[in-house]
């Protein structure tokens, strides 16, 4: 994770480089950034399937070795046409690793600390953004922004050695009935006659709503750097500074949310943090610096705990040959969202000339993803009731 997080959002301050390089315009750019959405929508479930079917050790290193290929091609692009193609190989490559990921972490975790440890997991991607912007602006500044990609691609890389060296699963492990049996902090019990089928199961199909929960994490992380530089005429230093110490902030957040959500109901406390997303949403369009670094850390920290455990839900309401495709199914509301934001910052960044109307809409999905939330436990909450043989533990 911290190997594939590194590139994903760390590469964003070299955006401006790059458009420069390119010639390319703001919705361009936000078509760059945003295409994560569109290949997160066509591969998030196929990923899943193919972590189901080969074993997501498998899966998780081919994807770390395309998603280096992409990099690495990406570095020698000279025309924006070249480089949104080989953004694509990259970005096919990282939604197969960001899945195995996942479905690896739900594989060897018992039920009654998969929060916990989606936090730490979250915790250590947050620390790989914390490095991962400095680390490609300071190699840019010797090598460029090309040098900046193809120290991403080394890591990626790197990444894969280490995780095929020390990752092993026992098959006798099983997610969905982990643990001793008995009753879960969240209400049911886990028994394996209880599982439903990911494909059959509306909770997880529910739940690619609450992709809305981190589309402005994403969406600010990728055009931080530009409004910096217009709003603070600040540079792309400037813009890292602030990237990574919002993400610094994610990582005692997304500790301590995991921690909790292993002791109280989960869907309780995604409420409450969707609730404080909202104000911190609409903080993001403060022209005071102090604020505006406040609520990009804020929008940035919260998001990112909150998808962290999005997974951990949708895979506690699964068994083991069902958590692959789970993960896939839920992973398409961060594609549906993550394309979605940043195309319509660029657009509404070209359409105005300003970024006032991107973060008006930035701070909608946030109340958006707060209503989804009290709808989605209500009626799980009902499903509950009505169907108390399955696995609920939300």
């Amino acid at each position: 994770m911290m190997a594939i997080q590194m590139a994903s959002l760390g590469f964003s301050p070299l955006l401006p480089a790059i458009q420069q390089d390119l010639g390319a315009s703001y919705s361009q750019i936000g078509l760059f950034t945003g295409m994560y959405g569109i290949i997160a929508l066509l591969v998030s479930l196929p990923a899943g399937v193919f972590a189901a079917r080969i074993g997501e050790k498998r899966a998780l290193l081919i994807g770390l070795a395309v998603t280096a290929a992409g990099l690495a091609a990406l570095s020698q692009a000279t025309r924006y046409d070249v480089a949104l193609a080989f953004r694509a190989l990259w970005l096919i490559g990282y939604r197969t690793a960001f899945i195995g990921v996942f479905t690896a972490m739900a594989m060897v975790t018992p039920e009654q600390y998969r929060s916990r440890t989606m936090g730490i997991l979250g915790a250590m991607a947050a620390f790989a953004s914390v490095i991962g912007a400095p680390f490609g602006t300071r190699v840019a500044v010797w090598l460029g922004w090309r040098g900046g990609i193809q120290g991403y691609a080394a890591i990626t890389l790197l990444g894969a050695i280490v995780f095929g060296l020390l990752y092993h699963r026992q098959r006798s492990q099983s997610p969905g009935v982990a643990g001793p049996p008995g009753t879960s902090p969240h209400g049911a019990s886990m028994t394996r006659a209880g599982a439903v089928s990911a494909l059959r199961n509306p909770i997880i199909w529910s739940m690619i709503l609450l992709g809305l929960i981190n589309m402005g994490g994403f969406s600010v992380t990728f055009f931080v750097p530009y409004a910096v530089k217009s709003v603070f005429g600040m540079g792309a230093q400037d813009a890292a500074s602030i990237i990574s110490a919002s993400y610094l902030v994610s990582i005692p957040l997304n500790l301590g949310f995991g921690y909790l959500c292993d002791r109280y109901s989960r869907w309780n406390l995604m409420i409450w943090l969707a609730v404080l997303l909202v104000p911190a949403s609409f903080a993001v369009m403060s022209r005071d610096l102090l604020v505006f670094r406040i609520a990009v850390a804020l929008i940035v920290s919260l998001g990112h705990a909150a998808t962290n455990q999005i997974y951990a839900i949708g895979s506690s309401l699964l068994p083991k040959e069902e958590v692959g495709k789970g993960m896939g199914i839920v992973g398409l509301g961060s594609g549906i969202f993550g394309y979605l934001g940043p195309q319509m910052l660029g657009y509404l960044r070209d359409a105005t000339g300003g970024f006032t109307a991107g973060w008006v809409f930035v701070a909608c999905a946030a109340v958006l993803a707060l209503g989804d939330l009290l709808i989605l436990r209500r009626y799980s909450l009902k499903r509950r009731a009505l169907y108390p043989e399955e696995i609920q533990v939300a």
